[in-house]
């Protein structure tokens, strides 16, 4: 039986082809290793900066780190600025707390919840002074609201 040249090179054509896309499809997968398929978070231990660039008697908004620098007569501490109903930032009003503008949770000065829908108090994390002399907040440690930090 004889075939015609033009099948025979139809279907080297049609091998040639499927073995590029069989090649190009490993080298594709194969190539998908070469990048790590992994998810950088942000530190969770992290400066804030010098003491004294939070005067006595302030809160300061961090807003990178979402979270306020208390420098009170007694020390530092820090409060998270998320709040725990659903991640919004929260506003602080000096000497009435904090206000949700999303659903309208208010929290104490200290934190904890005076008005729904948040269940739970804004965290407060510890807060060390490092060897250079600069406030370290350290997210992973969380600390009770009389904790102060005197620097």
């Amino acid at each position: 039986m004889t075939v015609a040249p033009h099948s025979r090179r139809t279907l080297l054509r049609v091998a040639v082809g499927g073995l590029v896309a069989g090649v190009s499809g490993l080298v594709a997968a194969l190539s998908r290793f070469l990048v790590p398929d992994v998810l950088y978070e942000p530190e969770r231990r992290f400066p804030v900066g010098r003491p004294v660039e939070f005067p006595v008697g302030t809160a300061t908004l961090v807003a990178e780190r979402r979270l306020y620098v208390f420098h009170g007569d007694d020390g530092f501490y820090v409060v998270s600025a998320v709040c725990t109903h659903l991640g919004c930032n929260v506003l602080h009003q000096e000497r009435k707390g904090f206000a949700c503008p999303c659903h309208g949770s208010v929290f104490g000065e200290d934190g904890h919840v005076l008005r729904g829908p948040a269940s739970s108090p804004l965290p407060r994390f510890a807060v060390t002074v490092s060897r250079r002399g600069e406030l370290v907040v350290d997210t992973r440690r969380r600390v009770d609201a009389l904790f102060r930090l005197r620097a």
